[in-house]
């Protein structure tokens, strides 16, 4: 393998300064408003869950919201809790038990109970424990002394999809994959250590979906840039060179590879984009994979690959964040491919979104309503209108009797100035200027450009 990349190197010209050579070659950022939905979307679903099952873990399913405020931080709640509870009516309920009447309890809607026993069913059928024990598998065979510490997977429990107590419910069912032992790490309270290397799944996603790939052979990642973003030439004649290189599996070790080498980059990338796969969402915080990468030795490199390539990773800055987003794992903001856990986040987020929808259709009901009143208003001025005997010139002329008005330069630029008179009241006080017209009598009407126009015409002719 080491003779492959020699020859690669022999091959450019001795002192080229490649793109991942140049730390200060930078690009103009551009957002990716599909991905950052993506993001967006998911912004109160992470603690509201937390609670969720905070309340679900109690056995009357309720407790006090004092709870809940002394455990905001763990939680990761945005706001107030009160406050964040109220927002979702549809999920949560809200209650004063007799006799005590100090501080509401929190309990969970029936809907809500119903998706969670959902959940629950899905985190205990085969199917997901299995794809879930592969997943872990695959992580452990990536990193180069096959062992993860707890606390990193607690960290990643979210994106991992990890259900609670996974360390006593799931990890003994799979003694053939991995186990937990004691930890010589300062502050670690065990890690989870490969048991078995397998060589079935040592394969990557980009290596099962390439044709008659052989090892060594290079592989292209399918890159995405979004709209606007500019490439120049530059750009693009490394990112074509930097394609051409040999693919290295993210199973294998290659950190001999000089960290700022284009082989070591392209690497890299490949580890970070089947990590990346691992994961339920295909994203994570920026700060969580670093955290990762720094455990396993490749933080920096991490950080490199995430500036290199905008076209297979993403950075969104939506919820006060970095996330790191697999662009080829998504089509215009959709997951392209899903799991059960994920369908049953959508549910989740399908039920938080009813109580904004019912609040906005009480919001246009009573735009309506406002809308009619003044309809109203305005039918009744012109029946007032009506009853005058006196008519004006400019609405005579708008029936079609436009030669009535003969009055001399000096009448017409008197009305002029009226009428203008009169739209700056009107603007300034649209009701006032309404009610003052309906008592106006004989008095000329404001009348749009169009009258205007027909005056300084006949004016003319």
């Amino acid at each position: 393998m080491k003779s492959i990349f020699r020859t690669i190197s022999l091959r450019r010209q001795p002192n080229r300064r490649t793109f991942s050579d140049a730390p200060e070659e930078t690009y103009k950022f551009v957002r990716d408003r599909g991905l950052d939905h993506a993001v967006e979307r998911e912004k109160n679903l992470r603690p509201l869950l937390s609670i969720k099952d905070l309340v679900t873990s109690e056995p009357s399913k309720s407790l006090p919201i004092s709870v809940i405020t002394a455990q905001r931080d763990s939680l990761r709640v945005p706001l107030r809790p009160i406050e964040f509870i109220r927002s979702f009516p549809s999920v949560f309920s809200e209650s004063l038990p007799g006799g005590i009447g100090v501080q509401p309890h929190i309990s969970l809607t029936p809907e809500t109970l119903n998706l969670d026993a959902e959940e629950q069913l899905v985190y205990s059928s085969e199917d997901y424990k299995q794809g879930l024990a592969d997943r872990l598998l695959k992580l452990l065979m990536i990193n180069r002394i096959n062992k993860i510490p707890l606390e990193i997977l607690d960290l990643l429990k979210w994106d991992l999809g990890l259900p609670k107590g996974y360390v006593e419910t799931m990890v003994p069912e799979f003694p053939d994959y991995f186990r937990v032992v004691k930890s010589r790490l300062r502050g670690c309270s065990g890690e989870l250590e490969l048991v078995c290397w397998s060589k079935e799944h040592a394969v990557s996603v980009l290596e099962k979906k390439a044709k008659d790939y052989t090892k060594g052979s290079p592989i292209a990642f399918p890159m995405k840039f979004s709209n606007g973003f500019v490439v120049d030439k530059k750009m693009k004649r490394w990112f074509d060179d930097w394609q051409k290189l040999p693919y290295i599996s993210p199973y294998d070790n290659a950190l001999h590879l000089s960290a700022t080498s284009d082989e070591s980059d392209k690497w890299a990338a490949a580890v970070l984009h089947e990590i990346l796969n691992l994961f339920v969402s295909k994203k994570v915080e920026k700060d969580l994979v670093l955290h990762l990468g720094e455990f396993m030795g490749l933080r920096s490199r991490f950080k490199r690959v995430l500036h290199n390539h905008p076209g297979v990773f993403y950075l969104s800055s939506k919820l006060r964040t970095h996330t790191v987003v697999l662009r080829d794992a998504y089509k215009r903001g959709v997951l392209v491919e899903g799991n059960q856990l994920v369908t049953s986040r959508n549910r989740y987020m399908k039920l938080m979104s009813k109580a904004k929808k019912e609040s906005n259709a009480v919001s246009s009901r009573k735009r309506e309503d406002k809308g009619k009143v003044e309809g109203e208003g305005e039918v009744c001025e012109d029946e007032a209108k009506g009853e005058d005997d006196v008519v004006s010139g400019s609405e005579v002329e708008d029936e079609g009797e436009e030669d009535v008005v003969d009055a001399d330069e000096e009448e017409e630029d008197e009305v002029d100035q009226d009428q203008s008179l009169k739209r700056g009241r009107r603007n300034t006080s649209p009701r006032g200027g309404r009610r003052s017209f309906g008592s106006l009598g004989s008095q000329e009407k404001p009348r749009s450009g169009r009258n205007k126009v027909k005056l300084t015409t006949e004016k003319s002719s």
